[in-house]
């Protein structure tokens, strides 16, 4: 089940008026929407999500609530919402709904196709399979350094090239498997973990999207308006901490956060996934 991360500590930041606009860049099943609903029931909320299933459940959790849902990359959001808003929330990476159902191998613990699309794969560039059956071994060893920042990147590489020779590698456990013999030993994060991180995000682009919709959302917020940032690893982290520190220098917003917000202990016992979450928070002057 779904849980959304860091609720609390983001609900305790906002003070939305009737009247007022809360954008929810990253919908999911709607978890942080609905809670902005209860306790601000006269905001008006903006979502986003590409994910067909995720946009339905939301529709469905957010009913009653004054919503607007559009079912696009929040990269996009400048070209649907065409007001100043009050607040903004990017909860960023996956989401454990798409972890572990959404069926297009996110996950290394489910036999599933390899495709790693946030959306529809029909709209993508390529898929995670494209990347490990037809990319070069330099492009392969690029991504895993730059997006999984994986140490045994070019012994990975080369077992992907050598595996495809014989045959294809079509499945998250095909991949697996490949991964195997590089890492004999079983250590305390799955070896899978940086590899698989690294193809999502080259996938979906994820880093450049941050970079893109940052400075609009910036620009859409009112003065006094917040924006609110959930990342899951040091590569997005490091992004959003740089652009607030410019924000700051050139004198046009102050951070709220002098260190990221992290989960309580009971959130992490309830949730797990919440212990590797920093939440940034940035206020418009």
């Amino acid at each position: 089940m779904h849980k959304s991360v860091l609720l609390n500590e983001i609900i305790s930041e906002l003070d939305l008026k009737p009247g007022d606009i809360f954008v929810d860049a990253t919908l999911g099943a709607g978890g942080h929407s609905r809670a902005v609903c209860e306790k601000f029931p006269k905001a008006k909320i903006i979502g986003f999500d590409l994910d067909e299933g995720a946009y339905k459940l939301a529709e469905e959790k957010l009913k009653g609530c004054n919503t607007e849902i559009f079912k696009t990359n929040f990269k996009n959001l400048d070209s649907f919402v065409k007001e100043p808003f009050n607040a903004i929330l990017f909860d960023l990476g996956l989401s454990s709904m798409e972890l572990e159902s959404s069926g297009r191998g996110f996950s290394f613990l489910r036999n599933e196709p390899l495709l790693m699309t946030f959306g529809d794969p029909k709209e993508y560039l390529f898929t995670a399979r494209d990347i490990v059956n037809s990319w070069d071994e330099e492009n392969i060893v690029a991504i895993l350094k730059g997006y999984g920042e994986e140490p045994r990147a070019q012994k990975i590489a080369r077992a992907i090239i050598e595996r495809r020779k014989g045959k294809s590698i079509e499945t998250t456990f095909d991949l697996v498997e490949t991964l195997s013999s590089v890492f004999p030993k079983k250590g305390r994060i799955h070896f899978a973990t940086k590899t698989f991180q690294a193809i999502r995000i080259a996938v979906n682009d994820e880093l450049n999207v941050i970079k893109e919709v940052l400075p609009k959302a910036f620009h859409l917020l009112k003065s006094g308006g917040k924006i609110f940032v959930i990342s899951f690893h040091s590569l997005e982290d490091r992004i959003v901490k740089r652009f607030f520190k410019e924000q700051k220098k050139n004198d046009l917003a102050k951070i709220i956060t002098k260190k990221p917000l992290i989960a309580t202990r009971e959130e992490i016992l309830e949730n797990p996934r919440a212990r590797s979450a920093k939440l940034r928070i940035l206020e418009k002057i």
